[in-house]
């Protein structure tokens, strides 16, 4: 009977893939490069994830920020505005910061490669969307103005970490997230 896979070293495993993708990209991800930059071997990537595929769905998994976590007690819009600078803090200065790269790539690979990212792509933009929708209905919008303004706050600040990345500047970057997130919370006229 064969071995179960040890848990303690796929969760090493799995961090060095997320390192790994993080430093190389996602659009050439190759298993045999990956896994001689890992020091372990084809065999043991697939052994551990399965597939290509599985690998990257739980890399992206792994190296996600927490959203539900971040806007899981928000029940006004100060806390709300609170927790999306928390997201925003995450994503361009703490850990989340060099994932975002990762994220970044999938989502532009779904642009041109649907078939094969687009289910990673939307994934992403889901486990994001839903717990800061879920937090904008107990702030008091409706689900559909809710889902509307949830896609503001995630679509615009990924736009804005991409801005960051590319431009370099991040006081400009940081101030337009602020109004961003402000507006996520002014009433309707």
């Amino acid at each position: 009977m064969a071995r179960p896979p040890d848990p303690v070293k796929r969760e090493e495993l799995l961090r060095d893939v997320v390192r790994y993708l993080e430093e190389h990209g996602v659009n050439d991800m190759s298993l045999a490069p990956m896994a001689a930059a890992l020091g372990t071997s084809k065999r043991m990537l697939l052994y551990y994830f399965g597939d290509r595929g599985e690998l990257l769905a739980q890399a992206l998994e792994a190296s996600r920020p927490k959203v539900g976590e971040i806007f899981h007690d928000v029940s006004t819009a100060d806390e709300f505005c609170d927790a999306a600078r928390a997201l925003w803090h995450g994503l361009t200065r703490g850990g989340q910061r060099r994932s975002v790269r990762m994220l970044l790539q999938v989502l532009s690979l779904a642009s041109t490669d649907p078939d094969t990212y687009g289910p990673y792509a939307r994934t992403a933009i889901e486990v994001m969307l839903d717990p800061i929708t879920a937090a904008l209905v107990a702030v008091g919008y409706r689900r559909s103005a809710a889902r509307a303004r949830a896609t503001l706050v995630v679509s615009g600040l990924r736009g804005l970490c991409q801005d960051a990345l590319v431009t370099g500047q991040s006081s400009r970057v940081d101030v337009a997230a602020e109004l961003l997130i402000s507006a996520a919370v002014t009433p309707e006229r």
